[in-house]
């Protein structure tokens, strides 16, 4: 690493020393920018590297709420408001226990690049809290809700800041904090949270996303070494949204769909998941709220006890759970089994180590910034139909999608190109993010 990139890093592990998560995401990040870095000496004079890394703001606050029982329970809320340079900030809320201040800096982090690649006016953000929705009643995931937007309404708005979903918040989330948010300011129609409800504002295809889009950008991958999805077997981690439409678009395309987990284990059909399986995972888990396992019993197929799906033969990965859920020797099991191409569905679910065996072995990957950008992109359209008090059908929100990932594909394959590193999508998607919030941050003062 260069001495003038690897003296940022130092700083940010010397200020922060705990925040593991986040030091590995800048690294990852900081290490690939040293081409441009050195190309363009003015991203040293204005300090950009040393700005990037520090979040514009950060909120933190409590979040008192009444349990079933009537009792009062307290919880931390967070929200970090990472970069603007380009847009308001824009990203998701994550409930999860194991929401922290590092979790969020990493997410936010990650969040201004993929915002960027988008090619939409959006910056970077992130947010949440360490409340775990999973198990409790509508009234008190309402009441949580609700006191977590009694603060939060302060600092969003439509040219402010623009929450989304993300782990533990969907639609029921989403539902109960604008109503909240609608009920506290007087304010209706205005796109201050996205992935919100159809009836209520919402886009076509918002829910999809995500996952749709990292089936885009793989068949552009592909695309380059003349192959396509269709026959290809492809295992996929995770059962959530990402997951689910992952699979969905993976069916539609043709592609053989053998695995899905959750934190309790894994499955294994391989007579791959059709649409009927899949109807039944998406009525598991997003009605019932039950575990990956009742697949395996109603199915009669394998299941493995905090199992992972890279154990099993694939041309196509998908890792969609969380971070860092994928490590070097699940890439080396994945090498092993044939794999030629891993996209990131959730952020940062591949460890250093597991990327190095991937381009080791000549294994297409790309980073979550790049491959999972379509959920993100895909809010930004919710924006803009918001913004016109219009909406476009699922056929048109699909298509602008479709074009989205097609064209991130193009600007990341084309920078790595640039740089002399064809092929990694890494650098490439590093890189391009990059340049364009450093040259608005330039063309905006020190200041910005």
């Amino acid at each position: 690493m260069d001495k003038y990139i690897e003296s940022v890093y130092e700083s940010i592990v010397k200020k922060d020393p705990e925040q593991k998560t986040f030091h590995q995401a800048a690294y990852e990040v900081l290490e690939s920018l040293e081409p441009a870095i050195k190309k363009f000496p003015k991203f040293q004079e204005h300090a950009i590297l040393e700005r990037i890394v520090e979040p514009e703001r950060i909120i933190i606050f409590r979040v008192p709420w009444k349990d079933k029982d009537g009792k009062i329970q307290l919880n931390r809320g967070y929200r970090i408001q990472f970069n603007s340079a380009i847009g308001p900030y824009k990203g998701g809320f994550r409930f999860h226990p194991t929401v922290n201040l590092d979790i969020l800096k990493f997410l936010g982090f990650e969040q201004i690049f993929k915002n960027s690649l988008t090619g939409l006016p959006m910056g970077g953000g992130k947010g949440g809290s360490d409340f775990d929705p999973k198990g409790k009643t509508d009234a008190e995931v309402e009441s949580f809700c609700y006191s977590f937007m009694m603060e939060m309404f302060k600092h969003i708005g439509q040219f402010t800041d623009v929450p989304a979903g993300d782990i533990g918040v969907g639609a029921r989330e989403i539902g109960y904090m604008y109503g909240a948010y609608r009920k506290i300011t007087n304010l209706h129609g205005t796109c201050v949270l996205t992935g919100k409800g159809l009836d209520y504002g919402g886009s076509l295809i918002r829910p999809e996303a995500t996952g749709y889009g990292c089936v885009y950008f793989v068949d552009e991958m592909l695309k380059t070494k003349k192959k396509e999805l269709k026959a290809k077997t492809v295992t996929v981690s995770g059962s959530g949204n990402v997951a689910q439409y992952a699979v969905e678009k993976c069916i539609q395309m043709g592609a053989k769909v053998v695995t899905m987990s959750d934190s309790d284990g894994c499955i294994y059909d391989p007579d791959g998941i059709d649409e009927k399986k899949l109807s039944y995972v998406l009525e598991l888990k997003n009605v019932k709220r039950g575990r990956i396992k009742e697949y395996a019993e109603k199915y009669n197929v394998e299941y493995v006890p905090k199992g992972k799906p890279w154990i099993y033969k694939c041309d196509i990965a998908l890792p969609c759970a969380t971070q860092n859920e994928l490590d070097g020797n699940d890439a080396k099991a994945l090498v092993d089994n044939g794999v030629i191409a891993v996209a990131e569905g959730a952020n940062m679910p591949c460890t250093p180590e597991a990327i190095k065996v991937f381009q080791e072995f000549g294994v297409l990957y790309s980073p979550g910034k790049a491959s999972n950008a379509g959920g993100v992109a895909t809010s930004g359209l919710e924006m803009a139909q918001n913004s016109q008090r219009y909406f476009w059908t699922r056929e048109e929100v699909d298509a602008k999608l479709h074009q989205i990932m097609i064209n991130i594909h193009k600007t990341v394959y084309e920078t790595a190109k640039l740089f002399d590193q064809p092929g990694n999508y890494q650098l490439g998607a590093n890189i391009a993010g990059f340049l364009k919030v450093a040259n608005a941050m330039i063309a905006q003062g020190y200041y910005a």
